[in-house]
């Protein structure tokens, strides 16, 4: 049965959101953040062909753009590259949105003109090793720590007076939450917003589902950053934070939203290079990962895999996402020690 609805994947390769050098020191801090270009990109040559329109927000490459203002880093490109997806938007009018990003800020745009579209009848489910409420003027100034918070309407004024809606805190949740910055765990308590820990979903996904119930919503938008994922499982993302969820659990969880709910947008985003993966050699193994039970009887989340096995492309797409960043960091490694070898 084909998909009748009018479904838009969008390519969203933004990387200026984040500030990430510090987790990468093998790599020049100019190239560090330019992985989720990459990411991006990645992720749609390896996602499978569809019916749907696909296509891109176009995105700077300039490094000089970077520079902070009124709180935001390379707050000015940031700003252009939102006016550029939400043309995109009005121009192509989707019921739903497949976004493949990018760090976690590309879920802004989409999220917000889903939720101008479907008011009072939507939820947003965001799954995330970190909260992302982040606000202009903390001490972290990258967008991609905000991007929560702007679907809530809470951040820079200028970014805020383009979005087409905003979700509701009540209809907001994060799951496999276990890191926070400084005073952002007190924040997340003073707004209101509900999280659940890895523990707290590992078994089934009835915490989740009992929530959305609570809500009253008929309709849902997953956000999916790729740091989620326990690092002794697999590592696909930046970040590496310990005890997370397992990759058979974020595939359930999705699925089991979707059999229940109207899913109108999924995000997956932070598909980069990470200098962490290295000290976890054995999880991130394709042999390893593949030896578990990828079958899947029957994945939900139709409109961006079209039919097509969740967890069997999910784990060729991280396998091809891992090697190629191993590759690029080993090379780099390779290539500044000739050079270093050379001027002496």
């Amino acid at each position: 049965m084909e998909d009748k609805t009018s479904t838009l994947r969008l390519i969203y390769p933004q990387w200026q959101g984040g500030i990430v050098n510090h987790w990468m020191p093998d790599l020049p801090a100019d190239d560090a953040s330019r992985g989720y270009y990459l990411g991006a990109q990645l992720l749609n040559i390896l996602a499978p062909p569809s019916p749907q329109k696909t296509v891109e927000v176009p995105i700077s490459l300039d490094i000089n753009d970077r520079e902070t203002d009124l709180g935001v880093s390379a707050r000015k490109v940031i700003l252009k590259q939102t006016k550029a997806a939400l043309e995109l938007l009005h121009e192509n009018a989707p019921e739903k949105i497949v976004t493949l990003g990018g760090e976690c800020s590309v879920s802004v745009v989409p999220f917000t003109y889903l939720a101008a579209k479907y008011p009072d009848d939507i939820a947003i489910v965001w799954i995330d090793a970190h909260p992302d409420i982040n606000l202009p003027y903390d001490e972290y100034k990258g967008y991609h720590a905000m991007a929560l918070t702007a679907c809530l309407g809470m951040g820079d004024e200028e970014i805020l007076q383009l979005l087409p809606g905003k979700f509701k805190v009540s209809n907001t949740l994060i799951v496999g939450l276990r890191s926070w910055d400084e005073g952002i765990k007190e924040r997340q308590k003073n707004l209101g917003i509900k999280g659940l820990s890895p523990e707290e979903v590992a078994k089934d996904s009835s915490s989740i589902l009992k929530w959305l119930k609570g809500t009253g919503a008929s309709k849902v938008v997953v956000h999916f950053d790729m740091d989620v994922i326990d690092p002794a499982d697999m590592i696909a993302g930046v970040g590496v934070e310990p005890n997370g969820m397992k990759i058979d659990e974020v595939v359930r969880v999705i699925n089991n939203i979707a059999s229940k709910y109207d899913l109108v947008g999924l995000t997956v985003a932070d598909a980069s290079y990470s200098h962490q993966a290295k000290e976890y050699a054995g999880p991130v193994t394709f042999i390893e990962i593949i030896k578990k039970d990828v079958a899947l009887k029957q994945s939900y989340v139709f409109f961006i895999l079209h039919y097509y096995n969740f967890r069997d492309l999910f784990l060729i797409i991280i396998f091809l996402i891992l090697l190629v960043f191993f590759l690029w960091g080993f090379f780099h490694e390779e290539r500044t020690q000739l050079i270093q070898t050379v001027e002496r």
